[in-house]
């Protein structure tokens, strides 16, 4: 759950005068628009889907999102039926975490300098060997720990390569006035699939296997694949003659010089070790082996957190995040909600109502934390600053699943959520002592599209 400017927000250039600017329309970078001068203005909740290479993207990212829903379920109790123990769930979580680790920044460097649509689609195609070689040795039953602890260390490297560029793709794709729309919609679909999937993994895992949850995932990359090739966009616009470590470097100092950003990033170091291990470790295993929970009911408390993010990605649509930051981190707090109750009592109906109440925060917080970065940030550097970001904020998840795994069977669960739960809550909220994350605002442009804003 990495947050998908100090700086001072600028004010957008008029639009006789964007093609120069790092968020050119799409008529100028996502290829065309079909609105016409003259014609209805399209509805303000789906003005990204004017422009074609957006629609495309859109489509792909659906059909990935669709397919990929039930992953975290699939991946979750294939491990525990190999081996019914939270560790070994934790040793493949921290494969993938720490291969993605280490692999983060070169990936945002390699992000600002190819074509991005070609590097999501190349590490498509890892994925689906990657998720292929799993399901074919649940298939087998010669699947083992250290089989799936190898395959999750590739998964974990083809996944820092398509987060920066994920990330760095979207202000390309779409205008600066649609930015909170074009996120908003991606959400959307995100949150829809993920109300229905966890549910259909849950089922499916239960009474299949969970080798058929990943068949269906790969088939999404698969399809997904062609689909991005639709997108066309202009080679990146990257200056020759530097070096790889150059460009970390200029990176670098893109993020350091931005309080807001490091501040969140640090306080995210703590809370995805958190989560990780709390949410993703200690929660399919109460699920497992609590029947009060089970792993069916563990699939409705997914799809009720997913439903969360749903509603409130409704509501982002038609209306302007005016403080992204500031109400961003006052969602991120809710998700002590759920931690707590898991600990207290893992009653499905309850702990579904906890979930719902967490997703809606981390929606808001999720595309605040979008808006913040691509209307703050040089779209040149925005992949290698992503990174950085996103290196922060991942650091610390193995040692969570690893932590959360050893004290889950030398502590009492109650008390450890029940703990972890007061400490997410207490760092989030420390995060908004800091003036440049409790004043951030927005463009004038991004707030009011039908204004005339003037260069600052």
């Amino acid at each position: 759950m990495w947050r998908c400017s100090r700086g001072h927000p600028r004010r957008w250039p008029p639009a006789s005068s964007r093609r120069t600017d790092r968020h050119a329309p799409a008529t100028d970078v996502a290829g065309s628009s079909d609105a016409d001068e003259g014609g209805e203005p399209m509805s303000r909740g789906l003005a990204a889907m004017r422009d074609r290479n957006f629609r495309w993207f859109f489509l792909a990212r659906a059909i990935t999102m669709i397919t990929g829903s039930m992953s975290s379920i699939a991946l979750a109790f294939a491990v525990l039926e190999i081996d019914n123990d939270a560790r070994s769930l934790s040793f493949v979580l921290t494969a993938f975490t720490v291969s993605n680790i280490v692999f983060l920044l070169f990936g945002g460097v390699v992000a600002d300098r190819l074509p991005r649509a070609l590097i999501i689609q190349t590490c498509y195609v890892i994925d689906i060997l990657t998720i292929g070689a799993m399901a074919a040795l649940l298939f087998t039953d010669s699947a083992t720990v250290a089989l799936l602890v190898v395959l999750s260390v590739a998964n974990g490297a083809s996944t820092a390569f398509v987060l920066p560029a994920m990330q760095g793709i979207i202000p390309q794709l779409t205008t600066p006035e649609n930015l909170q729309q074009a996120n908003a919609m991606l959400s959307f679909v995100r949150s829809a699939v993920t109300i229905g999937g966890p549910i259909i993994a849950g089922i499916l895992v239960a009474t299949a296997g969970p080798a058929w949850a990943m068949v269906v995932q790969a088939a999404g990359w698969v399809i997904a694949i062609p689909v991005l090739a639709l997108v066309k966009l202009p080679p990146p616009a990257h200056a020759g003659g530097t070096t790889m470590f150059h460009d970390l470097r200029v990176g670098w100092q893109e993020f350091w010089s931005r309080s807001w950003l490091w501040t969140i990033v640090l306080a995210f170091m703590v809370m995805n070790a958190i989560h990780v291990g709390a949410w993703g470790v200690v929660g399919p295993y109460i699920a497992k082996n609590d029947d009060l929970l089970g792993i069916a009911g563990w699939g409705w408390v997914l799809s009720a957190e997913g439903a969360g993010v749903l509603v409130m990605t409704l509501i982002l649509m038609w209306f302007p995040l005016r403080r992204p930051l500031r109400y961003g981190m006052l969602g991120m707090a809710a998700f002590a909600i759920p931690v707590t109750m898991l600990g207290v009592h893992p009653a499905v109906v309850l702990l579904a109502i906890a979930a719902f109440i967490a997703g809606a925060g981390a929606e808001v917080f999720s595309t605040g934390w979008n808006l913040a970065m691509m209307e703050n940030v040089p779209g040149e550097k925005l992949s290698r600053v992503s990174s950085y970001d996103m290196l922060g904020s991942f650091v610390a998840m193995p040692i969570g699943t690893l932590v959360f795994g050893w004290l889950i069977t030398h502590a009492d669960a109650a008390t450890v959520l029940i703990t972890s739960g007061i400490v997410y809550a207490g760092v989030a909220l420390l995060t908004l002592a800091v003036p440049s994350v409790w004043r951030m605002g927005r463009p004038d442009g991004a707030l009011n599209p039908d204004a005339s804003p003037q260069r600052a």
